[in-house]
């Protein structure tokens, strides 16, 4: 699901854009992790809490894209996120054992521009975001593992303001929040960057964003929080 939806934002803002004003943000996350990850019944608990040099370390792959379009008022937007990292160290009764994490999840929404004044524009929608958790666990060097994996779905409520700083400057700040519960017990995010105008179709934007799930479901658990600074550029058709 999480693939083909990330294809549709690929494929389909090019073509949007004979009709629509459309944007792509390929960005970096600076992104440190904190927080539990049960992958399932009787598993060990992966503990978390890392600063983004440490995150670094374990890191094995990241990648991170956004996009946006509007045409008047009708607005759509899609944010894909992927990364795995991958940790070393003891778990009960002191056996050494790695564990791997790797996430997956893409929010998409739809809305309508409710203030649109020239120097402000807020956006209200709403949508779902979709996830994939994989975790596994390897002992004896590799020799035994567990793993297992989690698809969810939650729906979201969210909030987009663009406001313009100055000619070239502007700043912008979204907020979603999962309002029903179905998929996870929690799910919020918040965005807030600055962005540079370079040229009438590139921008650069430098910002914050944080990123938290809590899921329950069995014996599986994963309470966690991915926050820190990103840098982006955008390129609109």
């Amino acid at each position: 699901m999480i693939r083909l939806a990330a294809l549709a934002i690929l494929g389909a803002t090019p073509a949007l854009a004979q009709d629509w004003n459309a944007q792509v943000t390929p960005y970096v996350w600076a992104s440190g992790l904190g927080g539990d990850v049960t992958p399932f019944t009787g598993a060990p608990t992966l503990s978390f809490d890392k600063s983004f040099s440490e995150v670094l370390e374990d890191l094995d792959a990241a990648f991170f894209l956004s996009g946006y379009a509007r045409r008047d008022r009708f607005v759509v937007l899609g944010d894909l996120s992927y990364s795995a990292s991958s940790k070393s160290g003891l778990i009960p009764p002191g056996l050494p054992a790695e564990g791997e994490v790797s996430q997956r999840s893409l929010t998409l929404a739809a809305g309508w521009r409710a203030i649109d004044n020239g120097g402000l524009a807020l956006d209200v929608l709403g949508g779902v975001r979709a996830w994939k958790i994989e975790a596994e666990i390897l002992f004896a060097g590799g020799a035994i593992s567990r793993s297992g994996d989690k698809d969810f779905v939650d729906p979201i409520i969210a909030l987009r303001a663009n406001y313009t700083l100055a000619p070239r400057w502007s700043a912008i700040a979204y907020i979603d929040h999962g309002v029903t519960g179905m998929g996870s017990e929690k799910t919020t995010q918040v965005v807030a960057t600055v962005n540079y105008r370079m040229t009438e179709r590139a921008y650069v934007s430098v910002g914050y964003r944080r990123l938290d799930v809590d899921y329950r479901s069995g014996g599986t658990r994963v309470d966690a929080t991915m926050a820190g600074p990103l840098l982006g550029l955008t390129w609109r058709f």
